[in-house]
């Protein structure tokens, strides 16, 4: 993991066409802005874990369909 220290209105940037911006700290708490283009998902990490497990879950479901069609 890359750890860098960023002061309010400093920004950093991901590859060529991400970057990510320091608005605004209070306390434990700071506030970034991500500029990306439209076709590159951004996801806060919970919400993405849960739409990797309901893919999961999909999938699952999907492959126990097919095989009772086998049979």
């Amino acid at each position: 993991m890359l750890a860098l220290t960023r002061k309010k209105g400093e920004s950093l940037m991901i590859d060529n066409n991400i970057e990510v911006t320091i608005l605004e700290i209070r306390g434990d708490q700071v506030k970034i802005g991500i500029s990306a283009p439209k076709d590159v998902p951004v996801y806060r990490k919970e919400v993405y874990l849960q739409i990797q497990e309901e893919t999961k879950e999909a999938m699952n479901v999907d492959n126990l369909a097919a095989l009772k069609e086998l049979f």
